[in-house]
């Protein structure tokens, strides 16, 4: 779906193809495109087919490319879809910048896109623009990165009362969409320090100011997320330790279980030996007896076995005191 806007005042709005003021900058917004809307961008507007193929790649990086008629910026963003296993990743977003209008082109939706459209820019200043996406896009990263770690946060003391599956796939899902972030976050700084070194794009001096403080927001999101990363990571390996850790609790009460079991049936097995035996003869006597020495020594296994896993407490020998001998006619010094 291709959307027109022009500047109205300080806000945006959205116009017709008939109209459009051909005094005024262009915003062409390209979301979801399909076939139709491909072949408008390419015939209508002359934008390169493989430059619009790279642009829908989802693995494609951050770069900036000048062309002829127009200078091609690549931008990953982050992306959220709540409906997804790994609900925050990024996707590439192509910015074609012409002498009257500035194209924008993305494969889906996102709030970035829904941002801009709503919020007060000014399509006076085409660079500016390409500031301003850069900007918000770094604003919302930071925002999915403290999402991100209050989610984990709250898995965390879900997991503290019950490890469960599901909870630790939450959690490495969200330890993938770090690992999206800070691939991204680190090819967006990339093109940061390109775009400030060359001169592809005329800035002023606000405007490169501005580009310097997009640079630290987006410095600062690369440490958030390579922190969170590094939490998430510490945080996976500590309840791996709790589940073997638990495991482990489980095998030796097993053990114990089956070593206790293990005498009374040995006993049983003697005596129904077919061959003659002691109490064969007892009736019910022989029972009682056969009975009473299952529980006596499966109680005596079981206390034995206990006192050796109790290691008797060894209390520490007090060093020995150093006296230094005292010299003759000296006096004790005092504290």
């Amino acid at each position: 779906m291709i959307t027109l806007w022009q500047q109205n005042g300080k806000k945006l709005a959205r116009c017709e193809k008939n109209e459009l003021d051909s005094a005024s900058n262009t915003w062409i917004d390209a979301r979801s495109i399909n076939r139709e809307d491909f072949r408008v961008l390419e015939e209508e507007y002359g934008i390169q087919a493989e430059h619009i193929t790279d642009i829908l790649d989802p693995d494609e990086l951050s770069r900036i490319e000048k062309e002829d008629e127009y200078i091609l910026v690549i931008v990953r963003v982050p992306l959220y879809t709540p409906a997804d296993d790994v609900s925050y990743c990024t996707i590439p977003l192509g910015i074609i910048i012409f002498e009257k209008a500035v194209v924008t082109i993305c494969w889906t939706d996102c709030d970035l896109l829904r941002d801009i459209a709503v919020t007060r820019l000014s399509l006076n200043d085409l660079p500016a623009f390409v500031v301003k996406v850069l900007s918000r896009a770094d604003v919302t990263f930071l925002r999915y990165l403290k999402e991100i770690n209050r989610t984990s946060t709250a898995i965390q003391n879900e997991l503290q009362r019950s490890i469960r599956n599901n909870e630790l796939i939450k959690l490495l899902n969200l330890e993938k969409s770090l690992v999206f972030f800070t691939t991204s976050l680190k090819s967006n700084q990339l093109l940061l320090e390109k775009m400030a070194k060359t001169r592809f794009l005329k800035f002023d001096e606000d405007d490169r100011e501005w580009l310097e403080d997009v640079e630290i927001d987006n410095r600062q999101a690369i440490e958030m997320a390579d922190t969170y990363s590094d939490i998430m990571s510490g945080m996976m390996d500590a309840f791996a330790s709790v589940i073997s850790n638990n495991l482990n609790i489980v095998m030796k009460r097993l053990t114990i279980v089956s070593l206790v079991l293990m005498v009374p049936t040995f006993i049983v097995s003697f005596f129904g030996m077919n061959i003659q035996l002691p109490l064969t003869e007892a009736g019910g006597l022989g029972v009682v007896v056969v009975g009473g020495l299952c529980v006596v020594l499966s109680l005596g296994a079981y206390l034995l076995i206990l006192r050796g896993e109790k290691t008797p407490d060894e209390k520490p020998k007090n060093p020995p005191v150093l006296r230094s001998k005292k010299a003759p006619g000296e006096e004790p010094q005092k504290k």
